[in-house]
């Protein structure tokens, strides 16, 4: 039995698929039972468990045979979010001891081991904290989601432009699919583990801001710009949007543009093209 948290989201479904492909057993851990229907009837296991409460994420993973834990993100964190108690990583951990199952595989990201304090930090702390569990663990960190440009969508279609706060334009950054991480996870889940490890995975190829423009531009049927959000003004924009702490995810942003959030020679490369990302995004959204 492979328990998934995060199975309603982007990476969790494509894990769920690639596990279904397999003829592997999917247990769905979720907060909601009705949003796990879809699952049921392909035959998953549904477990009721809230991320931060030990005890019932405990009973969702227990008889598991690996488990796949994906950490709830925080966009707009407190000030002292690297420093002060973080319930939900401490619940993650106590379920997992308390279940004891064979292996474990987190999904982290690029930048989780970055040196300067930024919004992913959080994942490097996770890391952390996981890594001193009793049974094999494995973190798989994955690139920028090429499906974060769904939030563009919008302004393509009808401004025929996009914003982008990573600069210069043509500075090419570590993307990826999510179809690519669920796959990889499956594989990861399925195979023994062995001690800690961390995984990363990038694109085929790496992403620019104007890629992704061109990318919308043949997907859409029309012309699509990319333009730089000037610096100084990124922290009034995320505020006008309701953000009260905008500093991590300032840095964040920093440091692709500057380089110091990257990988390094040894990062796996999926096989999915933003093309392909794009024109699925493009065609569900129509």
């Amino acid at each position: 039995m492979y328990a998934i948290t995060g199975i309603t989201g982007q990476v969790g479904g494509a894990l769920a698929d690639a596990l279904f492909a397999a003829g592997k057993p999917v247990r769905a851990v979720v907060r909601d039972r009705g949003r796990a229907e879809a699952l049921a009837a392909r035959g998953a296991e549904v477990a009721t468990a809230a991320i931060d409460d030990a005890a019932s994420l405990a009973r969702a993973f227990a008889g598991a045979e690996a488990v796949f834990i994906l950490l709830p993100p925080e966009f707009d964190p407190a000030p002292d979010f690297l420093t002060a108690p973080d319930p939900v990583i401490a619940s993650i951990h106590e379920a997992i001891l308390a279940a004891r199952p064979d292996r474990v595989v987190a999904l982290s990201t690029i930048g989780a081991d970055a040196a300067e304090a930024n919004l992913l930090s959080r994942l490097g702390r996770m890391e952390r904290v996981l890594a001193t569990l009793p049974m094999p663990v494995t973190f798989l960190r994955a690139g920028w989601f090429i499906e974060n440009v769904q939030w563009d969508l919008a302004s393509a279609r009808e401004r025929g432009s996009i914003d982008s706060y990573l600069a210069p334009l043509d500075r090419k950054i570590a993307m990826v699919a999510t179809k690519d991480i669920g796959g990889l996870a499956a594989k990861l889940l399925m195979e023994p583990g062995k001690g800690v490890r961390v995984v990363e995975l990038e694109g085929p190829e790496r992403v620019s801001p104007n890629d992704l423009a061109d990318a919308l531009s043949r997907s859409l049927g029309k012309p699509v710009k990319a333009n730089v959000v000037p610096r100084d003004t990124w922290e009034a924009r995320f505020v006008a949007e309701g953000m009260t702490n905008p500093e991590p995810r300032m840095r964040m942003i920093d440091g692709f543009n500057e380089g110091w959030i990257d990988f390094g020679a040894t990062a796996l490369k999926g096989t999915t093209r933003i093309d392909e990302v794009i024109a699925g995004l493009v065609e569900r959204s129509a």
